[in-house]
């Protein structure tokens, strides 16, 4: 099933337990927030990690990446927008675009993620989920 690409949003407020001894967000959150933006993205959709997992599918990160672009600082408000940029057999693959509340671009990232089974073997997303989640294949 091919499709065009859906972003999904959430905001957040930078915790001060999220920042470092220079009041700056810790590099390590970026990948938190994503993975909660993703979370977010298949809610947005109709589809719950717990549905997946109770049906036998775990989706793994195979891969993430992340480029800072600017500080963040406790109590920003932040944006993430979250893409399914592409679904192939057992991949998929998001993109991610952090913005603070003056909508500058504080980080952008994006992650692989394989698909097993609940034998831990890669397999197809079924399709069921894949039109739940408006899945692309590339």
């Amino acid at each position: 099933m091919a499709g065009k690409p859906v972003t999904r949003s959430f905001s957040l407020t930078v915790r001060y337990a999220e920042t470092d001894a220079q009041g700056v967000v810790h590099h390590a959150n970026y990948l938190t927030w994503f993975e909660e933006g993703r979370s977010e993205f298949l809610r947005q959709q109709g589809c719950f990690y717990s549905d997946l997992e109770r049906d036998g599918f775990f989706v793994i990160v195979a891969r993430a990446e992340v480029d800072y672009r600017a500080p963040s600082f406790y109590e920003d408000r932040i944006d993430i927008a979250t893409t399914l940029e592409k679904g192939r057999g057992r991949l998929l693959e998001f993109t991610y675009r952090a913005t603070n509340q003056n909508g500058v671009l504080v980080a952008e990232g994006r992650t692989r993620h394989l698909v097993l089974d609940d034998q831990r073997r890669l397999v197809s997303l079924p399709d069921r989920y894949r039109q739940i989640i408006n899945w692309v294949d590339t």
